[in-house]
């Protein structure tokens, strides 16, 4: 007697179920790792498929066996029974995970992420070098970007520029870097074999911008499909490695684009605690893919942690000082980072800045925080002052009839005062005016339309309310015959260095500040007094007196 053969609908819902599975990893990406949640729900969408497919079958030879008009009974069906415990287990053990997780039982633990060092401000943040101030935020950027991109014409039709614009220090100075994207999926099927040509690149304190085209294109991206997306790259490469929400695009000091990847740490129970444990450095054009402990990252890396990463785990911080009841409750001693954030270079890292404030909402800071974007070193400086929200609607007072509008604050220290600096922009998004604001004295605020300006006023002001820089101590006067004058061009702006008879001393004349135009009609054999200031590669002028 011939055996019977199975109905080939049994094989097509296996070879479909089969299918499904592949489509939801190949599109979702969840991670093969108990600490993602992801990974529990696909678990349990598996279990739910499977019981699917039993029922169906189940109704198939109930059909065959008992006519059409049979229903089905699922009374009796034990594996409804079966797949209902295991679903609801596997739902039970999620649940419960993520609250023994949570920082209402691990208060102290979450506290303990961040390990806070508090710090003396004019020992850390020396007086600002106002060549390097990175003068663009993101905004600001994304304009020059998008202008620079517009006026290549063979490019702009089949790319856009992505909207990540990092900021690192590239070669010691500040910049903002993002690769571009492929416009839309036509552009990408015409334009993917090649790969993406360039990336942007603008100077934050010149405000230079650069389209920097690459002999090899960026095949790997977050704009690419299928296999050479970035996202589904990484993951069948390490399938089970949880990836930051935030892949950061950067560049090494020679120029090579890289996608820095940071892998979740759950320091706290199965889902709680995220810090970061590892990074994979991704070549953007090979694909080639190193993995480093996070204590090892190369130092030409600045970003690992997010800047959202970074304050929550601060708020954590400032928050369950006395447990997480406490924090929701009474509060006692509770603090919270204030409403956004810049970056600070220093220490040749790019650092997260953020000002911390009460739980009960007013208007003054207690302090601020910087914290390393590479390192998730904390440093605390107790300074008390305006919130920067405040300082930003006190400058924009200063020119509420022309309708600015101010940038987020910048930190600097000037005379060893703590200062915000802002860009005040006009509606369209342009940079109209500069502003300096005392943070303990926010109704200090100096105006100008240049940053030389702007340094200026604050520094008459400061002087006004009888405080002295130090580099003003160091201020030095010459005077003697030009031997040598030359004009030279760095980072877009004219300088004069002048040379005096009998002196070796080689001073800079940055013609940036409008009072020293003068410079451009000296010549040798002129007499001049020169007033000056040391600390740089050359003595930085200050005035020009001539006779």
């Amino acid at each position: 007697m011939k055996k019977e053969k199975k109905p080939v609908s049994y094989l097509l819902m296996a070879v479909a179920a089969l299918l499904a599975a592949f489509l939801y990893y190949y599109i979702a990406l969840p991670a093969i790792n108990i600490h993602a949640s992801g990974f529990w729900f696909f678990i349990m969408g598996l279990v739910i498929l499977i019981a699917l497919i039993c029922l169906i079958r189940r109704s198939i030879r109930e059909r065959r066996q008992y006519g059409t008009a049979a229903g089905l009974d699922l009374r009796n069906w034990k594996g409804l029974k079966i797949f209902g415990a295991v679903f609801l287990l596997i739902l039970a053990v999620y649940l419960i995970g993520s609250l023994l997780s949570s920082s209402v039982v691990n208060a102290g633990k979450y506290r303990q992420l961040l390990d806070v060092e508090e710090r003396n401000f004019t020992e850390d943040i020396k007086e600002v070098d106002y060549s390097t101030i990175p003068l663009l935020d993101k905004d600001s950027a994304a304009l020059l970007g998008d202008r620079k991109m517009g006026s290549l014409v063979e490019m702009v039709s089949q790319f856009e520029v992505s909207d990540d614009y990092a900021q690192i220090n590239y070669q010691g100075k500040p910049v903002r870097v993002a690769p571009l994207a492929y416009a839309s999926p036509i552009k990408w099927l015409t334009n993917q074999k090649n790969g993406i040509p360039a990336y942007v690149r603008i100077d934050m304190a010149t405000q230079d911008t650069e389209i920097v085209m690459l002999e090899e294109g960026i095949r790997y991206s977050k704009s690419e499909y299928f296999n050479r997306n970035l996202y589904r790259h990484l993951r069948f490469r390490y399938p089970t490695y949880i990836f930051s929400d935030q892949l950061f695009f950067e560049i090494d000091e020679q120029g090579t684009p890289y996608w820095v990847c940071p892998v979740k740490k759950f320091n706290i129970g199965l889902f709680g605690g995220q810090t970061v444990g590892r990074v994979v450095l991704c070549n953007a054009v090979t694909g080639a893919c190193v993995d480093y402990a996070v204590e090892d990252v190369p130092q030409w890396v600045d970003k690992v942690y997010s800047a959202e990463l970074l304050i929550q785990l601060y708020d954590y911080h400032g928050l369950l000082v006395h447990g997480f009841f406490n924090s929701v409750l009474g509060q006692r001693d509770c603090l919270t980072t204030t409403t956004g954030y810049n970056y600070i270079a220093l220490d040749d890292d790019v650092w997260v800045y953020t000002g911390l404030t009460s739980v009960n909402g007013d208007q003054s800071n207690v302090g601020f925080v910087l914290i390393n974007q590479r390192t998730m070193e904390a440093r605390y400086y107790k300074i008390e002052g305006a919130t920067e929200t405040s300082a930003m609607s006190s400058a924009e007072g200063q020119v509420q009839n022309l309708g600015y509008r101010s940038t987020f604050p910048l930190l600097l220290n000037i005379a060893g005062e703590p200062t915000y600096f802002v860009a005040l922009k006009d509606g369209a998004g342009l940079v109209k005016k500069y502003a300096m604001i005392n943070i303990q004295k926010y109704q200090w605020v100096a105006i100008g339309d240049t940053v030389g300006e702007c340094e200026a006023n604050y520094s008459e002001l400061l002087s006004t309310n009888g405080i002295v820089s130090q580099k003003a101590a160091d201020q030095k006067k010459i005077s003697g015959v030009i031997q040598v004058i030359e004009p030279v061009v760095l980072d877009g702006n004219t300088h004069y260095f002048i040379w005096l008879q009998n002196n070796d001393a080689l001073f800079n004349a940055d013609l940036s500040d409008e009072k020293l135009f003068g410079a451009a009609r000296l010549k040798a054999g002129d007499r001049v007094v020169l007033t000056y200031e040391t600390g740089y590669d050359s003595n930085r002028i200050l005035s020009i007196q001539k006779g």
